[in-house]
C-alpha cells in the first residue's frame, strides 16, 4: 500500500516541517528523507520508524536515528493513505515532550477544520 507524505502549512503559509528540516545537516536531512521513502512505501512500517502515541489524538511519530542523534517528525493521516507532516524536534530525553505533542493536535485540527471549511460548495 504506497502512501503519499504532506507537508502542513499553517493558514500564514508557513511550514513547520520544512523549517526543522532545514536546520538539519545534510546527512541528517538525508536520513530523514530515507525514512521518510520507507514510510511512503512499504506496506508494513515498523515501529522503528512509524509509531502511534500513546494518548494522543490520532498523532504519529516518525522515528529517525541518525548517528547518536534522534530526530522525530510528528504527524497524522487523512484517510488510509495520506500522511500530513506537521513539525519536527531533535530528541534530548526518552520521553517525548507533552507540548510537541499538544502542537501536533492542534495543527492537525486547524488542517481538519481549514480542509473541511474549503470542501463546501
Amino acid at each position: 500500500m504506497k502512501r503519499k507524505i504532506l507537508f502542513y502549512r499553517a493558514a500564514d503559509g508557513k511550514c513547520p516541517t520544512i523549517d526543522f528540516l532545514d536546520t538539519l545537516p545534510s546527512k541528517q536531512a538525508q536520513k530523514v528523507t530515507w525514512v521518510l521513502k520507507l514510510v511512503e512505501e512499504l506496506a508494513a512500517v515498523p515501529e522503528t520508524y512509524l509509531k502511534k502515541l500513546e494518548g494522543s489524538d490520532e498523532i504519529w511519530e516518525c522515528r529517525v536515528k541518525s548517528g547518536s542523534n534522534a530526530y522525530r517528525i510528528f504527524c497524522f493521516f487523512s484517510g488510509n493513505s495520506v500522511i500530513i507532516l506537521t513539525h519536527g524536534i531533535t530528541k534530548k530525553s526518552r520521553k517525548t515532550p507533552a507540548a510537541e505533542i499538544r502542537r501536533a493536535e492542534a495543527m492537525r485540527k486547524d488542517y481538519l477544520t481549514r480542509r473541511k471549511r474549503d470542501e463546501r460548495p
